[in-house]
């Protein structure tokens, strides 16, 4: 007998931000389906997966960011209010002051031709009405507390006069500086090379813990999220994986996809011994227009056998706090991480 599809319970109202069973078409293309998550006040929640899950297309529903002719259906609440079908004048008002975007490129939301200082003032008076003076001191302040040297030159300086990485503190210093709600970060460390990543990342966490702000990080790296995040949401080919505490995610794989990704997390993040070849899943994914009939995971899953071809698997409970979508749940070899880490022995 098949178990009862499960979406996860809704969350108390103290959840910041509640996403129920989202769906995004894009011209025509079902890109997101039925993804539901929650984040609570003060808390990190990581979106995972390869390109084409999903992943930031949830970000930008969150914020009304999708572009224009994108169809979204289900719910999305932040603190009670029902955003899905909200015009875009209400959006404006709810980003920048209650909510903050951090994007892959920091060019794409940095004016050339203005200073970064100006920039970030201007994020201060669109919201606070303060004076100009005022919202220069805010901006320099901002700079200092994401760890830019000399805030008040480099306030004065243009954005190509900032390395990769200083241009990522300086959005995220312009997210943070009006102190938001809840921070949606859509993989801001894409462009930056290993050691800039952890800085950054560890930047976020800084502020998260010291402003209370929720963390909404979206990455397809699984091995960056392991000291970042509280909770993680795995999206495979549009849908819902695995979600659950990192600890006991990473621990404790309950899919093979998830299995698949910490499988293959590099050795300094995650050690597995000297000499090994790295484990991996073979394959890539299916084009969002062109998902199997079954699973979508199962041409690549090394555990994949006849159910899989039947019908995508629902998710549903696989502990406490915690969903899984496989038709296999349950019958798999324990820890799933061996079904890669002997293909690579």
């Amino acid at each position: 007998m098949r178990a009862t599809p499960a979406i996860p319970p809704r969350a108390p109202e103290r959840a910041l931000l509640d996403v129920r069973d989202l769906h995004i078409t894009v011209r025509g293309l079902h890109a997101v389906r039925g993804l539901s998550f929650s984040v609570r006040a003060g808390e990190a929640l990581a979106v995972v997966g390869e390109s084409g899950a999903g992943k930031s297309l949830t970000a930008r529903a969150v914020l009304g960011l999708l572009p224009a002719g994108t169809e979204v259906r289900g719910s999305v609440r932040f603190d009670g209010r029902e955003w899905v079908g909200a015009p875009q004048s209400a959006y404006r008002e709810l980003r920048g002051r209650r909510t903050a975007f951090v994007p892959q490129d920091a060019l794409s939301v940095l004016s050339p031709v203005h200073t970064v200082g100006d920039q970030l003032a201007l994020a201060v008076r669109s919201v606070r009405h303060g004076s100009r003076a005022e919202a220069t001191r805010a901006a320099v302040a901002a700079l200092e507390q994401v760890g830019i040297a000399d805030a008040g030159r480099r306030a004065r300086a243009y954005p190509h006069e900032f390395s990769g990485g200083m241009r990522q503190r300086a959005v995220i210093a312009m997210a943070v500086i009006n102190r938001p709600e809840l921070i949606v970060a859509d993989e801001p460390t894409t462009a930056l090379d290993p050691t800039v990543q952890d800085r950054i990342l560890h930047l976020l966490g800084d502020i998260r813990k010291e402003t209370g702000a929720a963390l909404l990080l979206v990455t397809h790296d699984l091995g960056t999220v392991a000291g970042q995040a509280d909770s993680v949401l795995v999206m495979y080919a549009c849908r819902p994986v695995e979600s659950g505490p990192v600890t006991e995610v990473f621990e404790d794989p309950r899919t093979p996809y998830t299995a698949g990704l910490i499988a293959s997390v590099p050795p300094a993040r995650a050690p597995r011994g000297a000499g090994r070849r790295l484990p991996s899943i073979a394959g890539a994914p299916p084009s969002p227009s062109a998902l199997p009939a079954g699973c979508a995971f199962a041409p690549r899953c090394p555990a994949a056998d006849e159910i899989c071809g039947t019908a995508p698997p629902e998710p549903v409970a696989a502990a406490a706090g915690r969903t899984a979508a496989c038709h296999r749940l349950g019958a798999l070899p324990v820890p799933l991480t061996r079904l890669f880490e002997e293909s690579a022995a």
